[in-house]
């Protein structure tokens, strides 16, 4: 079956890798703004939820941190892998953090609370190790650093 990909190129490349850094970085702006939206409400979380500095610590930190961080590598591995459409998995990390941050934003209590942070952890473990694979393959090796800086521009 053709993909429509070129010779070497894997069917979800984008073909312009302006384009392309153009969207990471924006997808890496929502990223960043979803991750840290709760932190810059923490205050008035408590305030409503009547959470102990423990919890809140528990909710911005460790609940998102682990589950990001440990998602991480087994991500980019099956973003590295030839038959994973980066671009979907991107999109479906997007969808999923997105829901998540706004269950966020409907959670009664703590346990809710916890529960959709890490959720916003595992949706956003997906967003990097793909984009930097479709990076690495989009943009000729000399100009791979700049690109990857270019992306970073988003936090």
């Amino acid at each position: 079956m053709d993909d429509g990909a070129a010779p070497g190129r894997r069917a979800d490349d984008i073909t312009d890798p302006r384009i392309l850094l153009w969207i990471l970085m924006i997808v890496y702006v929502l990223n960043f703004l979803d991750r840290q939206i709760v932190n810059i409400l923490a205050e008035p979380i408590s305030r409503d939820l009547g959470l102990s500095d423990t919890q809140i610590g528990l909710m911005t930190g460790l609940a998102f941190a682990l589950f990001y961080t440990l998602l991480g590598i087994p991500i980019a591995r099956y973003a590295d892998n030839s038959r994973t459409n980066r671009v979907g998995l991107i999109s479906v990390s997007l969808a999923a953090w997105s829901v998540m941050t706004a269950l966020c934003g409907m959670a009664q209590n703590f346990v809710q609370l916890l529960l959709a942070r890490i959720g916003v952890g595992v949706g956003e473990a997906g967003c990097t190790p793909a984009a930097h694979s479709l990076i690495s393959d989009s943009v000729a090796p000399e100009k791979r650093s700049s690109a990857i800086a270019f992306y970073g521009i988003g936090i």
